[in-house]
């Protein structure tokens, strides 16, 4: 599993689906000041990571989730994380959108959900863990069996743990921040000394002084 970690970590910074720069932090939406950007979108730009990805993901399926029926993609960056692993598996897919539309059956979750089946959630990263509660407590409120979740990457924040232990969602990744930023370093991306700046931002994003080097 830890040479899987690495692996996707080397990948994802391959194709700058991670991007580091502690020297120039991106904004948040929330007016957080971060170290790194993530758009995992761009994995399935790249057929040799988007291989080795979704075949990581469906493993993960198996080993943690032996009793899988359907795979649930989050709208949007999961539905076609879900549409490849489910067909790798064998396995139907559907997924939840934000918020139920305002024409036709007024569906949010599109797809058939049989009540009682047991659903795995795929995402592509998770952070505070908001989005994805939403979506298995709108599978939930189907009747849908949530087992978990399963993602691309991980920031193990605290506060994203912490609200997935209070749902009840147990969630797995391929890869972590923690591994990403130890391969940065490795690699020459960014320095080692960032290292624990990086680490000091996903302990506590609202306090910045990590940035300039303060920690």
């Amino acid at each position: 599993m830890q040479d899987l970690k690495t692996t996707v970590a080397r990948d994802l910074l391959a194709i700058q689906a991670v991007f580091f720069r502690p020297e120039e932090p991106f904004t948040w939406a929330s007016g957080i000041k971060s170290p790194v950007y993530c758009d995992n979108r761009l994995t399935l730009t790249a057929p040799a990571v988007r291989t080795r990805v979704e075949e990581g993901l469906a493993t993960l399926i198996r080993e943690n989730y032996p009793d899988v029926q359907v795979l649930m993609g989050t709208s949007t960056a999961g539905i076609a994380h879900a549409a490849i692993t489910g067909h790798l598996m064998g396995l139907p897919m559907g997924y939840v959108r934000s918020g139920a539309k305002d024409h036709g059956r007024q569906n949010r979750i599109e797809g058939k959900l049989v009540p009682g089946q047991k659903v795995v959630i795929v995402e592509d990263l998770i952070s505070t863990g908001g989005s994805v509660i939403e979506v298995a407590e709108a599978l939930r409120e189907e009747g849908a069996d949530v087992l978990g979740v399963v993602s691309i990457f991980t920031y193990g924040m605290k506060k994203g743990l912490d609200r997935l232990a209070e749902a009840g969602l147990k969630n797995v990744s391929l890869t972590d921040f923690d591994c990403i930023a130890r391969v940065a370093a490795e690699t020459g991306y960014i320095k080692p000394g960032d290292v624990a700046r990086l680490i000091a931002f996903r302990d506590n994003p609202s306090d910045e002084s990590w940035i300039g080097g303060a920690k």
